[in-house]
Formats: structure tokens, C-alpha cells, sequence
């Protein structure tokens, strides 16, 4: 991402605090690249960079509400276990996540995401 004003958002428009990021983003004059992971998931590794990127562990990035969390038995899972979950099935994956080119940022809560951009 060259353009100062350039980002991405690991969107899904059905998610309210996804919306709302979007609509951040569009506030502060920058139009993103809006992946719906949901429908093109990022790779096993794109996702652990995009993760460690963000400050985050794979278990502060995983949605463990959903059904499938419980179905993989994921509770005690390590790192690698969770990764490998998140990339078989993104609708684990927490969302939104914002990338611009001051960083990473899961927009939970979504004042994360004023934190990286540009001024």
C-alpha cells in the first residue's frame, strides 16, 4: 500500500461493527480495499501475520461464540490448532481487522482503528 490513504478491511457486511469500521474509514476521506473473508479468506499465514501484526494471539482473534468453535473443541486448543481452525473455517475469524500502512488494528472496539490512521 503506497497511497498514504490507502487500506484494507477484513470485512463482513452482515456484522454491524464491520459496517461501522467501513464507514470510519470512508469518514476520514480513505476508500479501503474491502476483502469479505468470508468469501476469499486470507491464507494460513497472511492470517498469523495479520494477527501477530495487530498485536494480537490467535486466541484474541477467534470468534468463540461460534457454533463451530465449540464442534472443533477448541477451548484448550494451542496457537497452531487455532490457526489452522481459523484458516479451515473464517467464520471464526474476529472481524473487522483494518491494515493501513501504520499497521494492524481488530477493530474491537472500533476507536482500535483511529489508532493507525493517518494523520
Amino acid at each position: 500500500m503506497s497511497d498514504e490513504n490507502s487500506a484494507t478491511i477484513y470485512h463482513n457486511p452482515r456484522c454491524s461493527t464491520s459496517r461501522n469500521a467501513l464507514q470510519l474509514l470512508r469518514d476520514n476521506g480513505i476508500e479501503p480495499t474491502i476483502v469479505k473473508y468470508l468469501d476469499t479468506p486470507p491464507t494460513r499465514g497472511e492470517l498469523a501475520r495479520l494477527i501477530e501484526q495487530a498485536g494480537l494471539t490467535p486466541r484474541q482473534a477467534i470468534r468463540t461464540k461460534e457454533s463451530v468453535y465449540r464442534e472443533l473443541g477448541l477451548a484448550d486448543a494451542g496457537d497452531d490448532a487455532l490457526l489452522d481452525a481459523m484458516a479451515a473455517h473464517p467464520i471464526l475469524i474476529e472481524r473487522p481487522l483494518v491494515v493501513t500502512d501504520l499497521g494492524v488494528r481488530l477493530a474491537r472496539p472500533i476507536q482500535n482503528v483511529e489508532e493507525i490512521l493517518p494523520r
